[in-house]
């Protein structure tokens, strides 16, 4: 990916427009959190007018939420139009992240652009070497924002040199899913879910049977980048690239030959089934009872516990590793909320206002138990609809459990560099190589880290 970056973005202050009414009456309506002009009052027919009244301020926000979680993110914007006055948000979907961040480069020079906008978490470090955003610290710090009431394990994947550069917003992790009914008639414990590697491969092995096949991971380079964080081992050098830019990539190291070789093992022995990169597909193949595990997003759980709902009862499991792994923990994935530094401060402002209310214990359980994405506020948890939820939905237990178990470390923060959307495509390309036996392992990885590594150094020109 070749960015086109600014030499520098020149933050414009705001002028507040004021209209000034003409008859004596009190025009007064309740403010939100930025700061109203004071009215001057006069019993004198003649005098000053009574109130000043401003203009709401226009924040455009562009998103890639479509169909059903656009619906809810249509809702809270209208929730937050009507709690205030004082801004005014307008969503815009925009196309996949991709798509949008595509969008967002070619604004970058004009005014064209979003004054908020959500990017993917792999995104991140283009968005930081763009020099085209106002770190949210910035506006934590100016008003003492508690912090300490987001996840920590969330906000740690958007923290860069002691600074949030961006507000959490969708938030998921990947868990292992099965079939309880599959287990039970296979000898195996329905409460139990495999949590090695090597007890996968068991499990796989005893399921399958009848027609059926053990498991089916879909090829998506976000699954390797797990399993490495999940055995606490850095995807990049210098500190997964936060230390310092990253110039390497480590992905043919052993953690990575290790696991590769065993997925290839669970295919070749005919316990899991190849079904492409598409986790739709292997979504569809465990609803029809043809696999007994998969792995997905927890941001899918209720769609897949849904889509089976009187056919058999699904299980959820953490993300399995090899027994003799070094203790790690998941890497978030989702997206986040950037501000723009090219809008006037009075709008960048009112994006922040913005963003504090979609943090809020209410409107992250609202999102929550729309989306299955996790809430990034700690006591969206006591909200009553959370609990309700959880109640309904046992299984997301697991998803929050294994965040909170885990270990912060550089390989659980994420891996960041400005060629993720790249590097993640040749991860498949290895990942598919290996497991259809066109290359070994080894040398799959070997290619693709070369690859990788070609590519970050490239990009790492274009921003010094």
């Amino acid at each position: 990916m070749k960015a086109r970056f600014r030499s520098g973005l020149t933050i414009m202050m705001a002028v507040m427009l004021f209209l000034v009414t003409a008859c004596g009456g009190n025009n007064s309506g309740n403010k939100g959190n930025a700061e109203a002009p004071s009215a001057t009052n006069s019993t004198e027919a003649s005098a000053a007018p009574t109130e000043m009244a401003k203009e709401p301020v226009k924040v455009v926000w562009w998103h890639s939420m479509g169909g059903e979680l656009g619906k809810a993110v249509t809702q809270l914007v209208t929730d937050y139009n009507a709690s205030q006055k004082d801004v005014v948000v307008e969503e815009v979907f925009q196309g996949t992240y991709d798509e949008s961040l595509n969008k967002m480069k070619a604004s970058m020079d004009s005014k064209s652009g979003p004054s908020l906008i959500q990017v993917y978490e792999i995104g991140s470090r283009f968005m930081i070497d763009s020099k085209a955003t106002t770190p949210v610290q910035t506006f934590v710090d100016a008003e003492n924002y508690d912090l300490s009431q987001l996840e920590e394990n969330i906000t740690n994947y958007y923290t860069f040199d002691g600074k949030l550069h961006s507000m959490p917003f969708n938030t998921s992790n990947p868990i292992l899913y099965y079939n309880k009914d599959l287990f039970k008639a296979a000898g195996l414990d329905p409460e139990k879910a495999p949590a090695t590697f090597e007890a996968v491969k068991e499990a796989a092995a005893k399921l399958t049977q009848n027609g059926q096949t053990g498991a089916s991971f879909a090829i998506y380079g976000w699954f390797m980048e797990q399993f490495f964080a999940n055995q606490g081992v850095e995807y990049l050098n210098n500190g997964n690239g936060r230390t310092a830019s990253a110039t390497e990539s480590q992905l043919n190291n052993e953690t990575g030959v290790k696991t590769l070789s065993w997925w290839k093992d669970l295919v070749d022995s005919k316990s899991a089934l190849n079904l492409g990169r598409k986790t739709d597909d292997t979504k569809k193949a465990f609803a029809a009872g043809q696999i007994a595990m998969t792995l997905d997003s927890t941001a899918s759980l209720r769609g897949i516990v849904d889509s089976v709902a009187g056919k058999f009862e699904v299980g959820t499991g953490f993300l399995p590793k090899p027994a003799d792994a070094k203790d790690g923990g998941v890497v978030v994935g989702g997206a986040s909320l950037w501000i723009l530094n090219n809008k006037p401060e009075a709008e960048q402002k009112a994006a922040w206002d913005f963003i504090k209310f979609l943090a809020k214990p209410e409107t992250q359980a609202y999102w929550h138990i729309n989306t299955g994405y996790f809430p990034i506020t700690k006591k969206a948890y006591d909200e009553k609809i959370v609990a309700d939820n959880l109640a309904k939905y046992p299984q997301f237990q697991t998803a929050v459990d294994q965040l909170h178990a885990s270990i912060p470390s550089p390989a659980s923060q994420g891996a960041v560099m400005g060629v993720f959307p790249e590097a993640r495509q040749l991860v498949e390309t290895a990942i598919e190589e290996a497991l259809t036996g066109v290359k070994e392992p080894q040398k799959a990885l070997d290619d693709a880290a070369k690859a990788i590594t070609e590519k970050i150094a490239n990009y790492n020109k274009t921003v010094k």
